[in-house]
C-alpha cells in the first residue's frame, strides 16, 4: 500500500499523449485502495520529525549523519512547496540560485556565487547549465531541467564532488533520484490539473500517469507518462507579418501574437528492474523529454516602451528542445564491496528561432538603411553522449572504509547557426533568392576519463577523517567553420546557392590531480560538527568561432583572434565547516555551515573584437563566501515550520584587465574595454537568500484531512555585471508568496493553490546595456529603434486546483 503523496502543481493538453494514458488507463482496473481508515488516520497525522535518508556519499545514510553541506527534498515536500523546476528548486535550497529566464532561454545554476558571466538571456542554448553544478539523473551525469514528476528526492550537495562522483564539478552537485519499480503491489497513480495566469488569456494543464507493476518476485516495471500544456503570458505585438516587405518601425505593417511564451513539455520514463536474488539489482530505464517553447519571457519597457508583458521583437523565438537517455544501473553484493556499474548514451536534439535584427544593426554595416530590414537566426544541435562509471563502495563494521571508481565520458555534437535577412539582397541588387547573410558550424570531441576515491578512518566512536583523490585526463577536438554567403553572391559573384566553408581543427588537452580532506566529530547522539578542504575543477572548450584571416577583409567578417579561439580550465578550493543538530527532542534540525571558496582562472563570459560574438575567456582569480542555515520544526502535532537562509560575498579578488567593454552613445563603436576590479561583486546572484514555510494539518471526519500550506521565498539584489562596472545594473529584490488548501483522502487527494499569489512583479535578467537602448535611421530619415536591451521577467500570478488518485490493481 503506498503512501498518498501529493501531485505536483501544474497540467496538460496533448492529444498524442492523451490517446496513450486512456489506452493505458482502458487496460487496468479502477479499484480503489481499501485501506483501514484508523491505519490512514494515524499515517496522515503530523508527526516527529523524519529523517530523509540519502546517497549523497555512495552510501545510505540520514541527512544528519552525512558531514557534507547537503539539502534534501523528498517527493512530497517537493509537491507541498510547488517545486516541479529547478528555478523553483532554487528558491528553497540555501546557496543554490538558478537564474531564471523562462523556459526558452537555459537556465544557468550558480552555487555560491560562482558566477562571473553578466547576466543576459543566453543566444543558441545548448545542453549545459552553465559549467559549475554537475546534475545526475539516478547515476548518469546530464544536465537536463528534467520536470519532477515522481521523484523519490533531489539532493543538492555543495562544494566540488570529484572524489565522489564521476564526473567532475567545480561547486557541486544535482541528483535527481526516481521512484524504482516496486515489487510489493500493482499500483497507479492518476494526476492533472488546471490553472489560470495573470495577464494570459489562455488556461494551463497538466495530466499524468505512473503504473507500477511487478510481473513476479523478479522483474518488475514502473513507468509514467506526463504532460504540460502552458499558456504563456507574454504577448509579441511587434511581428513582421511579411519579411522584406513589411516595414518592422511601421505600426500598421505588423501583427500581434498574443500569450506567445507558450509551452508544451511531454516527459517520459520507463523502467524495468530485475533482481533475482539479495546480490543482484538490475534497472534499465528510458528516459523521454520535449520541450517546447514559443517565445522569450521577456519585456521592453525600457527600450521600446512596451507593457510590463509585451515584447518589441520583430519575430516569434520558439524553441523545441529534446532529451532521451537509456540507462543500465546494476549493483552487486559482492560481500567485501557493493560495486555498482553505471552506463548511460543519450541524445539530445535542439531546434531554435530568434530576432537577430538589432545585433546586425549594432555592428554599423548600414543594415538599418533598408526600411523594411529584420534578420532572424535559425539554429540546430545535436549532442550524443555515451558515459560509463564502475563503482566499488566497501561494506563491513570496520573503522576502515574506502570507495573507489573508474569515469569515462564520450561527447560528439555538432551545431550549426543561419541568418537570414529577407529582402536584404533584393536591396543590395540581388544574387542571394535566399538571403542567408551568415551560417556557421562547430563540431565538438570531447573525451574524458577520471579514477577516483575516498579513504575514511573512525578514530573514536565520535571522530572520524576522509581523504579522497581524484585524477582526471580530457583531449579535445574541434572543428569551426563561417561563412557570408549573401555578400559573397551579392558582391563577389559567387553562384546564388554558393556556401562555402572551410573547417579550422582545433583542441585542446590537459590532466591533474584533485584532493579533498573531511572530517567530522560527533559531540553527542543529535550534534555533529564537520571541517572540508576541497578542490573542483571544469575543463575547457572550443570558442566555436573560426580564426580571423591576416589581414582583415575590408567587408564584415565574424571571427576569432587567437586568444579568443578557445578558453582553458579553472578550478576551485572549497573550505568548510559546519554543524548539523537535533534539539528540542528531535523535533528541531538546525544545521550551518560557514564556506570560503577561492576560484582560480575563472572562466568569464566575453565577445569577440569582430562581429562581437559570444564567446569564453579566462580571468585571474575570484573568491566567495558566506554562511548558509537551514531549520525544520515540529511546533506541535499538526504545526510545522522550516526555512533557509544563505549569505553570500563572491567577488574579484585580482584584477581582470578589458573584463566587460560599453559603448557611449550615440552608436554602437568603439566598444570602450572596462576592466574588472579586486573586490567587485560578481554578477547572477543574490547576497541574501531566505525561504520560509508553514504547514498546518487538520482531521476531519472519514479519514480525511486538510492541510494549509504558506511558503516564502526572497531573494536579494543581482548585478549583471561585476562590479556594475560598464553600464551593469542592479536587478532589486523581490519575495514571492505561495498558497495551497489541500483535501485528502484515504486513496484521493484535491489542491487549491496560488504561486506568486501576490502577483509579484520583477526582473529576473537584462540582456546587453541601457546605451543599446537608441533610435537610428533608414534611409529616409524614419526612426528605427534599437531593441537589443530587454529584460527577463519573473513568471506572473498563477491559481489552480490539481487532483491525484491511486488505484489497487
Amino acid at each position: 500500500m503506498p503512501k498518498l503523496r501529493r501531485s505536483p502543481l501544474s497540467g496538460f493538453t496533448r492529444a498524442p499523449l492523451a490517446l496513450s494514458i486512456s489506452a493505458l488507463l482502458a487496460m487496468q482496473s479502477p479499484m480503489v485502495f481499501a485501506q483501514d481508515e484508523a491505519e490512514a488516520a494515524e499515517a496522515r497525522k503530523a508527526k516527529e520529525l523524519e529523517e530523509l535518508v540519502v546517497t549523497a556519499t555512495r552510501r545510505s545514510k540520514s541527512v544528519q549523519e552525512v558531514p557534507l553541506n547537503i539539502s534534501a527534498i523528498d517527493g512530497e515536500n517537493l509537491r507541498e512547496q510547488g517545486v516541479g523546476s529547478l528555478s523553483e528548486l532554487g528558491r528553497v535550497v540555501p546557496g543554490l540560485f538558478v537564474l531564471d529566464q523562462g523556459g526558452r532561454s537555459s537556465n544557468q545554476i550558480i552555487v555560491r556565487g560562482l558566477n562571473a558571466d553578466p547576466v543576459a538571456a543566453s543566444e543558441a542554448l545548448g545542453n549545459g547549465s552553465g559549467g559549475t553544478v554537475a546534475t545526475y539523473i539516478g547515476e548518469i551525469p546530464l544536465y537536463v531541467d528534467l520536470r519532477m514528476e515522481d521523484l523519490e528526492r533531489v539532493e543538492v550537495l555543495l562544494g566540488p564532488q570529484g572524489t565522489l562522483y564521476g564526473a567532475g564539478t567545480l561547486g557541486g552537485a544535482v541528483r535527481y533520484i526516481p521512484r524504482r519499480p516496486e515489487f510489493g503491489a500493482s499500483t497507479l497513480e492518476v494526476r492533472g490539473s488546471a490553472y489560470g495566469l495573470s495577464h494570459s488569456d489562455g488556461i494551463g494543464g497538466k495530466l499524468g500517469t505512473t503504473l507500477n507493476l511487478p510481473f513476479n518476485d523478479v522483474l518488475a516495471f514502473r513507468g509514467s507518462l506526463d504532460y504540460l500544456d502552458d499558456p504563456g503570458f507574454i504577448d509579441y505585438n511587434s511581428l513582421v507579418p511579411e519579411p522584406g516587405v513589411s516595414n518592422p518601425n511601421v505600426a500598421g505593417d505588423l501583427t500581434r501574437r498574443k500569450d506567445a511564451d507558450d509551452a508544451q513539455i511531454q516527459s517520459a520514463r520507463l523502467a524495468f528492474r530485475l533482481k533475482p536474488n539479495d546480490i543482484i539489482d538490475a534497472n534499465l530505464t528510458y528516459y523521454f523529454q520535449d520541450q517546447q517553447n514559443g517565445a522569450r519571457t521577456i519585456n521592453h519597457e525600457v527600450a521600446a516602451g512596451t507593457g510590463r508583458y509585451e515584447s518589441a521583437h520583430r519575430y516569434l523565438e520558439p524553441n523545441d528542445r529534446e532529451n532521451q537517455l537509456t540507462a543500465l544501473e546494476i549493483s552487486a553484493d559482492l560481500g567485501f564491496a557493493e560495486l555498482t556499474s553505471a552506463t548511460g548514451y543519450s541524445k539530445y536534439d535542439e531546434v531554435g528561432q530568434r530576432d537577430q535584427t538589432d545585433l546586425l544593426i549594432t555592428l554599423e554595416y548600414s543594415y538599418e538603411a533598408f526600411p523594411s530590414f529584420s534578420a532572424f537566426t535559425r539554429e540546430e544541435q545535436e549532442d550524443t553522449i555515451f558515459n560509463q562509471e564502475l563503482r566499488l563502495v566497501s561494506q563491513g563494521d570496520g573503522p576502515f572504509s574506502w570507495i573507489g571508481g573508474l569515469f569515462y565520458n564520450r561527447l560528439e555534437s555538432d551545431a550549426s547557426s543561419k541568418e537570414f535577412t529577407p529582402g536584404y539582397s533584393e536591396y543590395l541588387g540581388g544574387g542571394r533568392p535566399d538571403n542567408l547573410e551568415y551560417f556557421s558550424t562547430n563540431s565538438t570531441d570531447l573525451t574524458e576519463r577520471a579514477v577516483y576515491g575516498e579513504f575514511a578512518y573512525q578514530f573514536t566512536d565520535q571522530w572520524q577523517v576522509t581523504l579522497g583523490a581524484r585524477y582526471y585526463d580530457y583531449e579535445l577536438e574541434t572543428a569551426d567553420a563561417v561563412d557570408f554567403p549573401l555578400f559573397r553572391s551579392v558582391f563577389d559573384g559567387a553562384p546564388p546557392d554558393s556556401i562555402l566553408l572551410e573547417p579550422e581543427l582545433g583542441g585542446q588537452e590537459d590532466d591533474g590531480t584533485l584532493f579533498k580532506f573531511n572530517t567530522s566529530y560527533q559531540f553527542n547522539d543529535d550534534v555533529m560538527g564537520y571541517f572540508t578542504v576541497s578542490e573542483g575543477y571544469r575543463i575547457g572548450n572550443s570558442n566555436g568561432v573560426a580564426p580571423c584571416p591576416d589581414p582583415l577583409p575590408p567587408n564584415q567578417i565574424a571571427c576569432g583572434l587567437p586568444d579568443e579561439l578557445q578558453f582553458f580550465p579553472d578550478s576551485t578550493t572549497n573550505y568548510e565547516v559546519g554543524i548539523k543538530s537535533r534539539l528540542l527532542d528531535r523535533r528541531l534540525t538546525l544545521n550551518a555551515a560557514l564556506f570560503r571558496v577561492n576560484w582560480d582562472d575563472p572562466q568569464l563570459a566575453g565577445t569577440t573584437d569582430n562581429a562581437a560574438l559570444p564567446i569564453t575567456l579566462n580571468g585571474e582569480g575570484a573568491k566567495s563566501q558566506g554562511l548558509e542555515v537551514s531549520f525544520n520544526a515540529l511546533l506541535t502535532d499538526y504545526w510545522s515550520l522550516r526555512g533557509s537562509y544563505a549569505y553570500t560575498n563572491a567577488q574579484l579578488t585580482e584584477d581582470a584587465p578589458a573584463l566587460l567593454n560599453t559603448i557611449i552613445p550615440p552608436g554602437f563603436s568603439p566598444r570602450i574595454d572596462v576592466d574588472g576590479r579586486a573586490g567587485d561583486r560578481l554578477p547572477g546572484s543574490p547576497k541574501h537568500q531566505a525561504n520560509l514555510f508553514a504547514s498546518h494539518l487538520t482531521e476531519l471526519s472519514d479519514g480525511k484531512y486538510l492541510t494549509f500550506n504558506y511558503g516564502i521565498s526572497a531573494i536579494g539584489d543581482v548585478f549583471t555585471r561585476t562590479g556594475n562596472r560598464a553600464d551593469g545594473e542592479e536587478l532589486p529584490g523581490f519575495a514571492v508568496h505561495n498558497a495551497s488548501l489541500v483535501l485528502d483522502g484515504i486513496n484521493w487527494s484535491v489542491t487549491l493553490y496560488a504561486e506568486n499569489l501576490l502577483d509579484k512583479f520583477a526582473r529576473t535578467g537584462a540582456r546587453s546595456s541601457r546605451p543599446y537602448a537608441q533610435t537610428v535611421s533608414d534611409e529616409n530619415g524614419d526612426p528605427v529603434v534599437v531593441r537589443r536591451y530587454y529584460h527577463d521577467v519573473l513568471r506572473p500570478r498563477e491559481i489552480g486546483v490539481n487532483f491525484v488518485y491511486y488505484f489497487d490493481l
